[in-house]
């Protein structure tokens, strides 16, 4: 989880290319992702309690399968959007390939799935509380997405949903 929060807070954004990245988010950003941190850690070492065979659980391994599914599907899904760009490039693109074939919010739909995963593994509240947030967070981001893309780009994939394949 740590590693997670600090990929996403301190290494992702030098890796974006276009418009800069504003420094005010990434100061909240990181605050946020302290706070979260800490809760998610908090309860997993003080107020958690698992069986001695929950690592064999239906809950922990399909949480963990889960998560990492997701956390492969946000990792290759960013670097398919950084790649859409040269560097100095700031004009938008559309994405191509992964689940951008059947979605415009590949990326949002793997963090969901991550976070998702996350709280089934540790069956815990606060996971569940932060996956929720998340969902309530990108859900909409994915869907203002697909609405611009299709909006912007007349050519854009009539097919693709926002943010759940063949669904939404």
């Amino acid at each position: 989880l740590c590693f997670l929060i600090y990929l996403r807070t301190f290494i992702y954004p030098f890796f974006t290319r276009g418009r800069p990245f504003p420094l005010q988010l990434l100061f909240f950003g990181t605050l946020f992702c302290i706070y979260n941190g800490f809760l998610q850690g908090y309860y997993l070492i003080y107020c958690a309690e698992y069986p001695n065979d929950w690592c064999t659980d239906i809950r922990f391994t399909s949480g963990l399968f889960l998560f990492l599914l997701g956390m492969g599907i946000n990792i290759h899904s960013d670097l398919l959007l950084r790649q859409l760009r040269k560097p100095g490039e700031v004009t938008y693109k559309i994405p191509q390939g992964g689940l951008f074939t059947y979605i415009s919010g590949a990326n949002y739909f793997g963090e969901i799935v991550e976070w998702f995963g996350f709280a089934i593994a540790t069956w815990s509240l606060p996971a569940f509380a932060f996956a929720f947030f998340t969902l309530c967070c990108i859900g909409p981001r994915a869907y203002h997405h697909h609405r611009y893309y299709l909006k912007t780009f007349t050519d854009y994939p009539k097919s693709r949903k926002a943010l759940i394949p063949f669904v939404f």
